[in-house]
């Protein structure tokens, strides 16, 4: 039986190609997340939940800038005891790892936030902890190490599936940051989220985001991310998934090489929900033109001196 050159072990998840969805991108249904699945991910990350239910902002949250979208969704969610049961029905109907990103405004609010979607069925965790556009969660625990490690150790603590840890770009040295996840139990590391952003009306002369400050993700962002792929896997041994800019299996093909072991792509799902299937076409054929068998042969290549 000839095997999958794109099959990826991940934190023990079992995926049949290195794509994931990114959070905050169809990811609020068990209907929206399959869609996604037969789009061509292997995997796929839900929109972040909390403790209790939050509204989010009001419009416009999303607008578009040169490169990519800023957006300043305020982290709407339903609350995990209302999403648990999004999370059991999507098990019944998905046949891929899923992700369950969480947020809180306290160690013990993302403890508990995580352990409700593991009982619900995750298949692992991963921590906003670098949302740029809500005050008190996200960027603010995620630019301070002492914060950040409180948070992963208590989540760590508390289930037995695999952590991922989502880190802010918005930050002067992120291994500073990648060093007290994984040092206080991250399994994974994500990078990067969203960079901070503003849009301004000329016209009316007012920022055109409702909240002002929002998130820029898109190509724009892919040079960054790259970098900080790179950073990560020369400092750390553990797995690093990609995400930032990915449109098309070269973007994917650059984050392997610079050290990730897949990528989560969000912004161009918008306007493509086969991105998945493109980019793993693409990337299959690029390692049978390179005589490479698999990604794995490929993580991390372009530091080889």
């Amino acid at each position: 039986m000839k095997s999958n050159p794109l099959s990826i072990s991940l934190v023990g998840l079992e995926l049949a190609n290195p794509t994931i969805l990114a959070s905050g991108i169809l990811g609020y249904s068990a209907e929206s997340l399959n869609r996604v699945i037969k789009g061509g991910a292997g995997a796929v990350v839900t929109k972040s939940v909390g403790i209790a239910p939050r509204m989010g902002y009001s419009n416009p949250t999303v607008v578009q800038a040169e490169g990519g979208l800023i957006n300043s969704m305020g982290l709407p969610n339903p609350g995990i005891d209302v999403y648990a049961e999004e999370i059991r029905f999507s098990k019944t109907i998905l046949h891929v790892p899923v992700i369950v990103s969480v947020f809180g405004y306290s160690a013990e609010e993302y403890a508990t936030v995580a352990k409700k979607a593991i009982q619900a069925g995750a298949d692992a965790v991963e921590l906003n902890v670098s949302c740029p556009h809500v005050k008190q969660t996200g960027a603010e625990i995620g630019q301070s190490p002492k914060l950040l490690g409180e948070v992963v150790q208590t989540v760590k603590a508390a289930i037995s599936k695999p952590l991922i840890v989502k880190l802010s770009p918005n930050v002067a040295d992120i291994t500073v940051l990648a060093k007290e996840a994984v040092e206080s139990g991250a399994d994974a590391l994500t990078a990067v989220n969203s960079v901070k952003a503003v849009a301004i009306d000329v016209e009316t002369m007012r920022p055109v985001l409702s909240n002002i400050k929002g998130g820029l993700s898109g190509p724009a962002i892919k040079p960054l991310a790259l970098r900080c792929v790179w950073d990560l896997a020369e400092a750390f041994e553990v797995p690093i998934i990609g995400c930032g800019g990915v449109t098309n299996w070269r973007d994917a093909v650059e984050f392997f090489l610079a050290g990730a072991s897949a990528v989560q792509i969000g912004t161009a799902v918008a306007e493509d929900i086969e991105v998945f299937q493109t980019v793993n076409k693409g990337v299959e054929s690029y390692l049978r033109k390179k005589s490479f068998g698999s990604v794995n042969d490929i993580v991390g290549l372009a530091h080889n001196k």
